[in-house]
């Protein structure tokens, strides 16, 4: 079950958008939904009706975009408007994937940029014109579970996608799930239009300095970045793309499949290796 927030001010791409970040944390366990619940908070007494018809539409168009079923939903009256969805997959219970699996030597594919946290705040704050915003919102929308099932066509060690805690977080689970460092090229790491340039004019998202914390004793960061260009690595994603760790020799098959089979971007940005403790590395 996940909430979000409105990240736009269009109320379809907002119920789009937090569709498709409920509905990936089945794709990241290699399943398939099948189900799907409302979960709606919203100030009946100070926004139209029509606004939650609206992100209602748009979560119910990503749902049957999924194959899944809407089941229904339950609704709160609150100050501000959240939605998300409880949904209900199936995987078969030998092929489920998880975060802890990364062998040493395997590589590490990402399959969306980052940068949504700080270009959302940067459009309510006034810093980024909503015009700069929109081209990037079907990405941001776009299903994961494409591209899990071309992955899934090969040997996947394991598999989170990355929202809240951001790449640095994430990456950081999995390499403490398996007992591993990750490295991660920072050149190689792909962002959305704008992303580091709103760092730079002094945007940020309240949930950087608790991401920053949560790697502290953990991340090493040996590349040599600003502060605008670290800050990155913290930015909490909203429907962000899957981390994959497959064996290195067939990783870029792995991207090519992806890519040439429909699944959206996906790019090799980094590698686990067996380290003294298990943690992550910016270089």
């Amino acid at each position: 079950m996940d909430f979000i927030t409105p990240p736009v001010d269009d109320p379809w791409w907002y119920g789009q958008i937090a569709a498709a970040n409920s509905l990936s944390d089945v794709y990241a366990m290699g399943g398939r939904p099948l189900t799907a619940l409302n979960l709606v908070m919203f100030p009946t007494g100070k926004l139209d009706i029509s606004i939650l018809r609206e992100i209602l539409r748009g979560g119910h168009d990503k749902v049957m975009e999924a194959g899944a079923s809407m089941a229904g939903g339950h609704s709160v009256e609150d100050e501000e408007p959240k939605y998300g969805l409880a949904v209900t997959g199936v995987v078969h219970p030998d092929k489920i994937l998880t975060n802890c699996g990364a062998k040493d030597g395997d590589a590490l594919i990402l399959t969306k940029p980052l940068g949504t946290g700080v270009l959302f705040n940067a459009c309510r704050s006034g810093k980024l014109p909503y015009k700069e915003l929109e081209p990037i919102l079907p990405d941001v929308a776009s299903l994961n579970g494409k591209t899990i099932e071309i992955a899934l066509k090969h040997n996947i060690h394991a598999c989170t996608d990355i929202t809240g805690f951001g790449i640095s977080g994430h990456v950081l689970e999995i390499a403490q799930g398996s007992g591993l460092q990750v490295n991660i090229h920072y050149s190689d790491l792909p962002f959305y239009p704008n992303a580091p340039e709103m760092y730079r004019k002094g945007e940020t998202t309240r949930i950087n300095d608790a991401n920053r914390k949560l790697t502290e004793g953990s991340l090493e960061i040996s590349a040599k970045l600003s502060r605008e260009e670290e800050e990155v690595l913290f930015d909490p994603q909203t429907s962000g793309g899957l981390l994959i760790s497959v064996p290195s020799n067939d990783a870029e098959n792995v991207v090519r499949d992806i890519k040439d089979m429909g699944g959206g971007i996906a790019v090799i940005i980094g590698e686990a290796v067996s380290g003294k403790k298990p943690g992550v590395r910016i270089i």
